[in-house]
């Protein structure tokens, strides 16, 4: 095991193109970190250069306290598992992962020894006399990590390694990959573009944005306390609700009513100079229906009359979606940049509706008005020309 530390960090290719700028991060021994951004935010670009697959244009990578910039793929101790399975077809399951062992010429006594190890840590013991063609696609990735564990590296670095499995295979190999980091501690980089995938694996997370890292923390810090506008829409599922507002004497104004603000955040808004004009968020856990929140709670809060146009039962929760107005102009702009950068259509600001997570007694009907609480207290403002998080 080793730590990994990445200063200054960048990859430019010969057009002058920069896929990772300036990029600084410390990777704990044992620690598992998942790389994670929407597609071409440079993430399999970093981890390729903490490989040894990708030069580093500027700056210094240590593995355990050694400058590697120059060493080798193979000089660095470290195993990859990569998005194809990239197994052998013609050699059983034993064969695929004893390989890296016969090329080193590690005896086959002690080959077979760390084959079985992974085989049972696995559950693949049953299958070392198979080839990959008879196997399911769960078990051919489990094969691809065993064979980078019985390497005993100094890390493993995972490249989107469950993209090609259905979503029931890949809640299950989520848990086995999170199992088997808990019982090998292994120092882990994990790239995925799926949000899921890292709040539920990562020790910290590292969000990605055109090559610049916005925000390493732990899952609950990126979901309480995002950075910025696009840290906040691209954690938590369904995404973050954002709307324009303004702020004035204390007070935010935004399409949802006017809302007083707590006196140390409207101090800390003042101590920052914050603009007049904010991007405002909600996620869609601090609605609930207004006749099912107790009475203390409800003070806290505050109260608006929609229109649900359409209603989810997910069993455990009720998804309700009511429209609120769409205003134009500067603010909107910059919803509209990460909603694309986020690449989906249920992105922020990409449409007029809000989406609300609701308790499954609520009362709410399809094209009906009620009575809708949110917490005011766990409103996010963000900077509408920067992005920047405001009054934290």
């Amino acid at each position: 095991m080793a730590t990994i530390s990445l200063e200054h960090v960048t990859k430019r290719y010969p057009d002058g193109t920069e896929a990772v700028r300036d990029l600084n991060l410390d990777i704990a021994d044992g620690e598992f970190i998942v790389f994670v951004g929407p597609s071409g935010c440079g993430k399999s670009t970093a981890l390729n250069m903490i490989a040894g697959l990708e030069d580093i244009s500027d700056g210094e990578l240590r593995i355990g306290g050694k400058v590697v910039n120059q060493l080798t793929p193979k000089d660095r101790d470290i195993a990859m598992v990569f998005q194809t399975y990239a197994l052998y077809p013609h050699m059983t399951v034993r064969q695929n992962m004893a390989f890296p062992l016969k090329i080193a010429r590690i005896p086959q006594e002690e080959t077979d020894r760390r084959v079985m190890e992974a085989a049972e840590l696995l559950e693949l013991t049953e299958h070392l006399d198979r080839k990959p063609a008879n196997l399911s696609g769960g078990q051919r990735q489990r094969v691809a990590m065993g064979r980078a564990i019985v390497r005993n590296p100094q890390a493993f670095l995972m490249d989107e390694p469950l993209s090609n499995l259905d979503a029931k295979l890949r809640g299950q190999m989520r848990t086995s990959i999170a199992r088997l980091q808990q019982r090998l501690k292994v120092t882990t980089v994990y790239v995925t573009h799926d949000q899921t995938e890292a709040m539920t694996l990562g020790d910290r997370i590292m969000v990605l944005r055109l090559g610049q890292m916005q925000q390493v923390g732990s899952p609950q810090e990126l979901y309480n306390w995002p950075a910025n506008l696009f840290v906040a829409g691209f954690i938590g599922s369904p995404s973050m609700n954002f709307m324009p507002g303004q702020l004035a004497d204390g007070m935010l104004k935004w399409p949802l009513g006017d809302v007083p603000l707590p006196a140390q955040r409207v101090q800390a808004l003042r101590d920052e100079k914050a603009a007049r004009d904010v991007i405002v968020g909600i996620r869609p856990e601090e609605f609930e229906d207004a006749s099912l929140v107790e009475t203390a709670k409800r003070d806290r809060g505050s109260v608006v009359n929609v229109k649900a146009e359409v209603l989810e039962s997910m069993g455990s929760d009720v998804f309700a979606y009511f429209p609120v107005p769409k205003p134009e102009g500067a603010q909107m702009a910059e919803l509209e940049r990460v909603a694309e950068e986020v690449g989906s259509g249920d992105a922020p600001g990409s449409s007029s509706t809000f989406v609300a997570r609701l308790d499954p007694a609520t009362q709410a009907r399809e094209g009906a008005p009620f009575d809708l609480w949110f917490d005011t207290q766990k409103l996010h403002l963000f900077d509408a020309s920067t992005g920047k998080v405001l009054g934290r």
